[in-house]
């Protein structure tokens, strides 16, 4: 299939979105969805021969506590030393790779690899679901078909060219598949052959996962050669209301207000940049730059993709951050209640899910300023109390 046609099928699949009801009729929709695109019908058939409903993907899907931990206790999670020794034993065993991906599309290494690390333990944990149910469950469920269908018509011709079978091909329980947990889409429009045998597998080929990563990440808009993230040293009379990812000085503006970076020295001067407090003012504070926003386009949750753009920091030699002394975060019964103080407010916080996203993010710093506290966006019992 050509790649324009490609585009064609996926389009067709986002603006056709049904959902629920039998699953043998939804099924039935899903074939003639693909047969119009182009795919054959009795690839689809086999495509969805004994496929079935997984409810345990449904109950993977509604249980995603541990987006709700703060920065600091997530990252500490997340990154072990053990990862981190792994992080150069890896980046030394595919030096080649690296160095092409670095030569091609100007993304270090250290990105890369966080983003291995944290998917699959650098290939060694890649998830038991079986992909085509988990994709069928997912765009069958109402929650979020708008994503899940394009991605069930894309696996289908996924199949269709060889890369995948759906009755033995396994992965996460969101359908990404192989060592850097890539959806079917991203595969059929931006997987690439990194270790030149002439097949496309994201499961056993580490060059071909890290190469065709690095191509999903160009195509989100990389900006190749610059920075994503730094840790720096704020003065204590910022305007706090200034900070956070919906404001942006040039990285001149910010040295000129007493922004310092706390290892090397900060970016070039006219790139513009957030200043990042993942837990207020008195926690680690960042520069991120234009890169950082591309991190949003692999993952939505804003806890994950400030942890693996700071390992990718670490992993390219910087230090451990300063945790500061923030005040303790809220629990998540008191962020649901947070969160529908400030919906009746008029603010939009993206849902009440006891999660601190951007959207609560912008809503509380917008009270804090209302209410002539510090505006950093880090939610307090104090403004908890004053709502």
């Amino acid at each position: 299939m050509r790649l324009a046609l490609a585009f064609s099928l996926f389009a067709s699949a986002a603006t056709a979105q049904t959902c629920g009801g039998p699953v043998g009729d939804f099924i039935n929709g899903v074939k003639a969805e693909a047969v119009a695109s182009g795919i054959p019908a009795e690839t689809a058939d086999q495509f969805f021969r004994g496929a079935q409903i997984d409810q345990s993907v449904i109950r993977a899907d509604r249980s995603q506590g541990v987006f709700q931990k703060d920065f600091v206790s997530f990252s500490r999670a997340l990154i072990s030393q053990n990862r981190i020794d792994n992080g150069r034993i890896y980046g030394e065993r595919y030096d080649s790779t690296f160095d092409e991906i670095e030569r091609r599309f100007g993304i270090s290494r250290g990105v890369l690899l966080a983003f291995w690390a944290f998917e699959t333990d650098y290939g060694q944990v890649q998830g038991s679901f079986n992909t085509r149910n988990a994709l069928l469950t997912l765009a069958h469920d109402c929650r979020r078909p708008e994503l899940f269908r394009p991605q069930l018509i894309a696996a289908i011709e996924l199949f269709r060219r060889g890369g995948m079978d759906p009755a033995s091909t396994t992965g996460a329980w969101a359908g990404e598949i192989g060592q850097l947990q890539k959806l079917p889409r991203e595969i059929v429009l931006q997987g690439l052959d990194g270790d030149g045998d002439g097949v496309v597998n994201l499961k056993t080929s580490a060059p071909d996962a890290l190469m065709t990563g690095a191509n999903v990440l160009s195509s989100l808009g990389w900006r190749a050669g610059e920075p994503w993230l730094q840790e720096v040293v704020l003065p204590d009379n910022l305007d706090w209301s200034q900070t956070g990812l919906n404001h942006k000085n040039s990285v001149r503006d910010w040295a000129a207000q007493g922004v310092t970076a706390r290892q090397g020295s900060l970016g070039p001067a006219n790139l513009q940049a957030s200043i990042l407090l993942p837990m207020g003012r008195n926690g680690p504070a960042f520069l991120a730059y234009p890169n950082f926003e591309v991190y949003f386009d692999w993952n939505k949750s804003f806890v994950y993709v400030t942890t693996a753009a700071y390992f990718a920091t670490r992993l390219s030699g910087a230090q451990v951050y300063d945790a500061g002394n923030p005040s303790a975060p809220l629990s998540g019964p008191q962020m649901q209640q947070l969160q529908q103080k400030l919906t009746a407010l008029g603010h939009d916080v993206g849902g009440i899910d006891g999660i601190l996203g951007a959207k609560t993010r912008a809503a509380v710093q917008a009270e804090q300023v209302r209410l002539g506290l510090p505006a950093d966006a880090w939610p307090t019992l104090e403004l908890l109390n004053r709502l």
